[in-house]
C-alpha cells in the first residue's frame, strides 16, 4: 500500500478562523486517503521551535512515498521560512519520497495520486 504524509499548518494556532470546523475538514480528507487505498498520516505544525522535532519525528516515523505540503504553509508569505525548513528536513529524512502540494485541505489525495 502507498503511504503518504500530509504536513499542514495547525488551525488552532491560526487567528480568528473555526478551528474545530476546519480540523474536521482535514481530517476528512485524511479519511479520503484510505478510499484510494493510501495509508495516510497528517502531521500539524505551528511556526515556532517545535516544528523541526515534530516534523523529524513524522518524517523518520515509516518510509513515506510522498509528502505533501499544504498550501496554508506553502501560500502564506510570513510562513516562508517555515515551508523552506519542511522542504528541507524532507529532503534530508525522507529522501525516497517525492514532494507534493495541495492548492488546500480538500485536494491532498489528488496531490499525492499525481506523485503515486
Amino acid at each position: 500500500m502507498a503511504t503518504a504524509l500530509v504536513i499542514g499548518y495547525d488551525p488552532t494556532a491560526i487567528p480568528g478562523i473555526d478551528a474545530t470546523a476546519l480540523r474536521a475538514s482535514l481530517d476528512a480528507e485524511l479519511a479520503r486517503f484510505g478510499e484510494h487505498g493510501i495509508d495516510a498520516a497528517m502531521t500539524l505544525v505551528v511556526s515556532d521551535g517545535s516544528a523541526e522535532s515534530t516534523l523529524v519525528a513524522s518524517l523518520t516515523e515509516r518510509p513515506w512515498d510522498v509528502v505533501v505540503v499544504g498550501g496554508g504553509i506553502r501560500k502564506t508569505e510570513q510562513l516562508l521560512p517555515l515551508f523552506e525548513r519542511i522542504v528541507n528536513l524532507v529532503r534530508r529524512h525522507a529522501p525516497g519520497a517525492a514532494l507534493a502540494f495541495n492548492t488546500g485541505g480538500g485536494d491532498s489525495v489528488e496531490a499525492a495520486r499525481r506523485w503515486l
